[in-house]
């Protein structure tokens, strides 16, 4: 029993092909000469695989680097994925959650949340000719403490998150099974 209709599996299946033909192979990555230091680790076929340990790091990974550094998060998540032994694609795709769309909405609760923990003041308002220092001086404290805390929450919350719902995914499978079972039981001793 299908739990898609057929339009909309070709669809997926679509989409799935375009993205794998967008998306770098692991040699194409291999042969890039910014990675040829750990190129020999790139091509490591756990680090693609989806098996829930290594996804479950990967997107703890990637959590923590999209919200502790504004640049080369891509970067960063691959080589502690490799260090990590993580899922590397899921680590890079999860590093989006902080992208140039989304970033002013985490700057901003991350300002809120790190003023409300430091009990800081409202911030004067900043004259136009005030440069980055000034900014930094009245916004930068409290929004890095919060930022620091989404990273780590995130990825704790993530990682327990993942290994959840593979859990129940796992259960759930059993359930059916059992329920198909014992349905097969009833029709055959009627």
């Amino acid at each position: 029993m299908s739990l898609h209709p057929p339009q909309a599996l070709s669809r997926t299946a679509r989409l799935m092909h375009h993205l794998q033909r967008m998306a770098p192979s692991r040699e194409s990555l291999a042969a890039h000469p910014w990675l040829k230091p750990v190129a020999h680790r790139l091509l490591d076929p756990q680090l693609w695989r989806l098996q829930h340990e290594a996804v479950a790091r990967g997107v703890a990974i990637g959590i923590f680097w999209a919200f502790a550094i504004p640049f080369a998060q891509f970067a960063a998540a691959t080589a502690h994925s490799i260090w990590w032994r993580a899922n590397i694609p899921v680590a890079a795709g999860v590093t989006l959650a902080t992208n140039p769309f989304t970033i002013g909405f985490w700057l901003w609760l991350a300002y809120r949340l790190g003023s409300l923990l430091l009990n800081a003041p409202p911030p004067t308002p900043l004259a136009e000719s005030a440069g980055l220092i000034a900014w930094l001086t009245c916004f930068g404290g409290p929004a890095l403490l919060g930022m620091g805390i989404f990273a780590l929450a995130g990825a704790a919350i993530g990682y327990l998150s993942v290994k959840l719902v593979w859990r129940l995914r796992i259960a759930l499978k059993r359930w059916r099974r059992q329920t198909i079972k014992r349905s097969a039981a009833a029709i055959t001793s009627r």
